[in-house]
């Protein structure tokens, strides 16, 4: 064992002093370089973090078609289309297909959008060519084959070329279905990063709407909408009464969180999730709640984003006003804009983008 020779007093605390003083140099500039570092560090993590997201989203996609592609042959089975190889290599690219519900009864709501935010004709080729933006009205076919109603909507196809027809019985009890039926003909039709359904009667800024799902392109499996959670309405003599309404627990409870139904975008995984599930997919008596009870169980990120759920003037007028202006909007009370035929020039004279916006949106 070694024994140091203890110094004189003075040299000692001299010493020592110097010692510290250097351990103090030593440590700020330790701690300058570990600054350095963690900004660095951070900076490598986000990077990181953005590729994970990328690599997520290739290796659901590549998932997703090798799954669609073994049951394609089970989806054909009732007539609704499939996902083939040979479909795969036709589909057509797009940054986003669009189905506005519409009904046989409602030529003046289609009229009214046609007039004000959907453009038309060589406008609305160009928008698909150019940006990758599909818009059609969806609609099925009546229960009596060749019918007057069928004949009027083929008539109509024929003036505006904006039409996606579904093997579908029209009918309101039969949403749920039909909500199946667009997001399967759609992705077979269509390889987009997105898949929106919107109502008639809802005013939609197209440009706004682009620039939010661009946001979130690099994202697998995401649901955008303006998510709630409404009363299970067991009552029959109600509106949105819930047949099934025993599933969800005791009497009064709430349901799941779903994007409202006036308008929501779904990612490809998701559109193609329903594609190949849609004969084993659970339909509810309200749409909105069938397509949120589809993704209970799935890695799914829900985005509520109440610039889809504005109302009409002044609400979305005064947003437009202070630089917000809204992606869609509509009146709560009648879930849809009011007398929309009436109303929806107005609502988008006072808070609509301006019909250049969409081109450079993206």
């Amino acid at each position: 064992m070694l024994w140091v020779t203890p110094e004189p007093g003075g040299h000692f605390i001299s010493r020592r002093r110097q010692e510290q003083e250097l351990q103090i140099i030593s440590e700020d500039c330790t701690t300058k370089r570990k600054l350095g570092q963690d900004k660095d560090i951070m900076g490598e993590v986000t990077k990181t973090h953005e590729a994970i997201q990328s690599l997520d989203k290739t290796i659901a996609t590549l998932q997703m078609e090798l799954a669609a592609s073994r049951s394609s042959q089970q989806i054909g089975v009732d007539g609704s289309p499939s996902i083939t190889t040979a479909t795969q290599q036709q589909r057509q690219k797009a940054f986003f297909v669009m189905g506005i519900n519409t009904a046989f009864s409602s030529r003046k709501r289609r009229d009214s959008v046609r007039a004000t935010w959907m453009p038309q004709g060589e406008k609305l080729q160009q928008l698909e060519r150019e940006k990758g933006i599909v818009i059609r009205f969806m609609i099925g076919h009546s229960a009596t084959s060749n019918s007057i109603l069928d004949r009027a909507i083929d008539s109509e196809e024929a003036q505006h070329n904006d039409f996606l027809r579904l093997e579908h019985v029209e009918g309101y009890h039969e949403l749920s279905a039909k909500t199946k039926t667009f997001f399967s003909t759609a992705v077979a039709k269509w390889d987009a990063d997105f898949y929106i359904k919107v109502d008639d009667d809802v005013h939609v800024n197209l440009g706004m709407l682009a620039a939010t799902l661009a946001k979130h392109r690099s994202k697998p499996r995401v649901y955008i909408g303006c998510m709630k959670s409404g009363p299970v309405l067991s009552q029959k003599s109600v509106k949105y009464h819930e047949p099934e309404y025993w599933k969800f627990g005791e009497e009064g409870n709430k349901y799941f969180r779903h994007a409202t139904g006036q308008i929501y975008a779904i990612s490809k995984d998701l559109a193609t999730y329903i594609s190949i599930n849609q004969p084993i997919l659970h339909k509810y008596a309200n749409e909105d709640v069938s397509l949120g009870s589809w993704f209970i169980g799935l890695e799914v990120e829900h985005i509520d984003d109440r610039s889809m759920c504005c109302g009409t003037p002044p609400d979305c007028e005064w947003k437009a006003q202070a630089g917000n202006v809204c992606i869609a909007s509509f009146d709560w009370s009648c879930s849809g804009i009011c007398k929309s035929v009436e109303r929806v020039k107005e609502v988008h004279e006072k808070c609509g983008e301006g019909d250049g916006a969409v081109w450079g949106a993206i």
